[in-house]
């Protein structure tokens, strides 16, 4: 019998849920690995590039610019969840199959690889077909300006601040995918991915995958300058943000409720 209420599940079956999305998507095989990592990274790279347009040019109060940018960066998350793909910073929740013995280090490890740089790609392509397109124009400019002035403020990030901030994104991007494991419907997922993704966006927290979009599109657009620079990028932001988002949804989200709620329960009693 399969279960047909239209309640919201509980938090410990969240966590079930939670192990058997990760037992999959470690067992996936690349041919559908690789084009679903590409895709993850390019819808991430288009909710990137939606907060930039509409946080171009000023206009309002700083606070309500930065909450209109999250709210519709959160299209990015949405088509993940809803379209299906395999975003990096989203299965940083594997760990809890692997905790439960159900996943080895070294499936979790491929999956954490391979989706990692296939969202490097899919992000880096989307940057270019955006410079390419002269979008960047638009507004007198004012879009492509939004776009340099995104990449100095996360390229002037010392080692520790990318770090903590990274790990602030994503707690907040896991409870998010954590939550539509709760939903019943598609409308579900999409209002509870929102809230969370206009959080860590509104905030300035860092995103290791939207990152791989900010800084392309803007050293694609003009000559390096200040921190929008490939080192500034690479070495300076994206190496510790990835640690940061690999502590925040792996530690503090997917292991804490592990072991609230699936420690134990394959042992024997």
């Amino acid at each position: 019998m399969t279960d047909q209420s239209l309640d919201a599940l509980l938090p410990a079956a969240m966590a079930a849920k939670a192990e058997q999305v990760g037992v999959a998507k470690a067992n996936l095989p690349l041919h559908r690995l690789i084009p679903l990592g590409m895709l993850a990274g390019a819808f991430i790279a288009l909710g990137a590039n939606f907060a930039t347009v509409v946080t171009a040019g000023g206009g309002s109060a700083p606070g309500v610019t930065r909450l209109l940018g999250g709210v519709v960066f959160s299209l990015g998350l949405i088509l993940v969840v809803v379209s299906g793909a395999e975003l990096f910073t989203g299965n940083t929740l594997i760990v809890v199959a692997f905790a439960g013995r159900k996943v080895t280090a070294a499936k979790l490890l491929r999956n954490w690889l391979v989706v990692y740089l296939s969202n490097f790609v899919g992000a880096l392509a989307t940057a270019a077909l955006v410079v390419w397109s002269g979008q960047l124009k638009a507004g007198d400019g004012a879009v492509g300006a939004r776009a340099q002035a995104i990449a100095e403020t996360k390229g002037s990030l010392h080692f520790g601040q990318a770090i903590s901030s990274a790990v602030l994104a994503n707690c907040l991007v896991c409870l998010a995918v954590w939550m539509t494991l709760s939903a019943r419907t598609l409308v579900d997922k999409i209002v509870v991915i929102v809230p969370p993704i206009a959080a860590f966006v509104a905030a300035g927290f860092e995103h290791s995958v939207a990152n791989m979009y900010f800084f392309p599109v803007a050293l694609f657009s003009s000559p390096t300058t200040g921190h929008v620079t490939w080192q500034h990028f690479l070495v300076d932001n994206l190496l510790p943000v990835t640690i940061g988002n690999i502590i925040g949804g792996a530690v503090l989200v997917g292991l804490v409720y592990w072991f609230v709620y699936l420690r134990g329960e394959h042992e024997p009693r």
